[in-house]
């Protein structure tokens, strides 16, 4: 059955992809107006939220009330599965993400990210990171928010990884705060190397910014710890309440639909 029904979730997330990749094609009409991108990365993120409410596996929402963040923010998290880019997109704000370059060679998935404005990077490649690091500092600089997950990859366990420098870097450098935000339940919902959905409960929640107002280079570390620190007690937070350690959801749970 789980099989089976893992089936229909993939069928159903590839037609949402193609229906939503033809609605937001033509929307490159507003690029004249729209330098930063919203209106296609907005209709690129609704793809992702519409998918996950139709999976029948997934009941994804968004913990407390989170704030919109500065334009000049970079936005760190955890990294669980593949569906975390699903649930992050109930955030009702747009920011531009920082992802592995094979993505955007996914044909419909790796166009409509492109057509977001998102930014590809190849991972072990210097050359390629520091292209993409220009890349996302040019974004902040139009007072649009980047999203990057500082372990570089999934987690295979409850561990966090350790966090690479480039994103802290990054907010150094150009002045941004940095906001953690942390997912749990999401390493349920699709397990890493398994085509197989399962049964999970999932929530994002988002931390308080930390401004790098005054930092150079030589906190770089320091600005790594609070970060991660933030991350492990955010995540604290919601893994009763998603089941991973046990717990009841809690009311101030609430699934928010993106604008």
């Amino acid at each position: 059955m789980n099989a089976l029904l893992s089936i229909y979730a993939w069928l159903e997330t590839g037609l949402v992809a193609l229906t939503g990749f033809c609605l937001q094609a033509p929307l490159v009409i507003t690029w004249p107006f729209d330098k930063r991108k919203v209106i296609t990365g907005r209709a690129f993120r609704l793809i992702g939220v519409t998918a996950a409410k139709l999976n029948p596996f997934w009941k994804f929402g968004v913990h407390g009330n989170p704030v919109r963040p500065a334009p000049r923010t970079v936005v760190v998290s955890n990294h669980e599965s593949n569906a975390d880019p699903f649930i992050i997109s109930l955030l009702p704000w747009e920011m531009k993400w920082l992802g592995k370059a094979s993505l955007f060679k996914i044909p419909v998935v790796g166009w409509s990210m492109w057509l977001a404005g998102d930014i590809p990077v190849r991972r072990g490649e210097k050359d390629s990171a520091q292209a993409a690091m220009a890349v996302c500092a040019r974004w902040l600089d139009k007072g649009m928010p980047v999203m990057i997950f500082p372990e570089g990859t999934r987690s295979k366990t409850e561990d966090l990884l350790p966090f690479k420098d480039g994103a802290f870097r990054l907010a150094i450098e150009t002045g941004a705060d940095v906001l953690p935000m942390a997912v749990s339940g999401t390493r349920r919902a699709l397990p890493k190397h398994s085509w197989r959905f399962a049964t999970s409960r999932a929530l994002v929640t988002v931390g308080t910014p930390i401004s790098t107002k005054g930092m150079t280079l030589a906190d770089l570390e320091r600005l790594k710890q609070m970060a991660r620190d933030q991350i492990l007690a955010l995540r604290a937070t919601l893994m009763p309440l998603t089941g991973v350690e046990g717990g009841a959801p809690s009311e101030q749970e609430r699934t928010v639909t993106p604008p």
